[in-house]
Formats: C-alpha cells, structure tokens, sequence
C-alpha cells in the first residue's frame, strides 16, 4: 500500500523544485504553489473561470480541479483524524485500493459536478487552512520520520500532507494553463 502512495502521487508533478523534505520546505511550498494557483485562477475573466475543458479530461472546468483538491484534502484530514486515534483510516477511501484511483477521481468529479465554482474556491481555502495547521503543529521529525506512526505504513506523515498540497496544487495549475493552451 505505501509504496503505491509515493508512486502514485509522485507521478501529480514532475515540479521543478525538490519534494519537501522539511516542516519549512512543506510549508513554504505550500503556500507558494496554492498562492499561484489561486493567483493564476483569479487572473481570469468569470467567462473564462466557468469554461468549459476539452473532451477527453476528467475533470471538465476549473471548478472540478478545485473540489478534486478540496476532496483530496478531506480524505487526508480524515486520515489524520482516525490514524491519530490508533485506529486504521481507509486509504485512499473506502471501497477503493491504490489500483482504483481513476475510479475514486472519477466518483470525486460526479459528486461534486454541482457545486458552484466560488463554493469550490471557498471549500479549498478552508481544507488548505486545515491542512497547514496540522503541518504547524508537528515538528520536523514527526513530519518525515518515516513509519512514525501506524497508520501512515512505512511512509512520513509528510508524505501525505505534500502530496496533498504543494504537490496537488501543481498538478491543478499545470493541468489549467495546459487546457487553457489547448483553448
């Protein structure tokens, strides 16, 4: 299962800065690769925040990139919040193994196929505040220490928390600009 976990997200980004390796690096990056997500969304004109993708993507507009990060951010808190009470979280949800990730996105992209755009923006900065206030509570070494906790297999709990953030967020902005070239 872990193994799968950092193949799996390792392949969102092929980003030209390192993986963080550190609490500062997680936090820095974080903050750097949301912002210009955000920054790069906000630049659009509505029209162009509401188009529609090109056939063939999953998720079809910029409101479905957020809620898929969104949705990514409360499967890691809900993670967190189980494994750190020595119980076992299903990971990556459950019904669904680490071979199954194009099924779970898909059911991501249904679900949230009626939010509201400004909904989705609003969700993802409140799941991003969450998950930066469990990076600011641990220290570097429960951060990626790997196999500290149970729950988080052989990986560092950081694993999770980059993946689902600095990591994620470049794959959303690489994959807007990329279908805004195609446009």
């Amino acid at each position: 299962m872990n193994h799968k976990f950092d193949k799996t997200f390792s392949t969102l980004s092929k980003n030209k800065m390192a993986r963080p390796q550190t609490k500062k690096d997680l936090q820095k990056q974080a903050a750097i690769n949301y912002d210009k997500l955000i920054a790069f969304i906000s630049a659009l004109s509505e029209e162009e925040e509401q188009q529609e993708f090109p056939k063939g993507t999953l998720n079809r507009n910029i409101r479905d990139v957020l809620a898929h990060l969104y949705e990514w951010h409360k499967m890691v808190l809900n993670w967190y919040e189980v494994g750190m009470k020595g119980e076992t979280p299903h990971i990556p949800a459950k019904g669904y193994n680490w071979r199954e990730i194009p099924a779970l996105n898909r059911e991501i992209q249904e679900r949230y196929s009626h939010t509201d755009l400004q909904e989705a923006k609003s969700m993802l900065a409140d799941s991003h505040e969450e998950i930066m206030k469990i990076v600011d509570k641990h220290s570097n070494d429960e951060l990626f220490e790997r196999a500290r906790y149970k729950w988080t297999g052989n990986n560092a709990l950081g694993a999770y928390l980059v993946s689902s953030t600095s990591s994620h967020y470049d794959w959303g902005l690489k994959l807007i600009r990329k279908v805004r070239k195609s446009m």
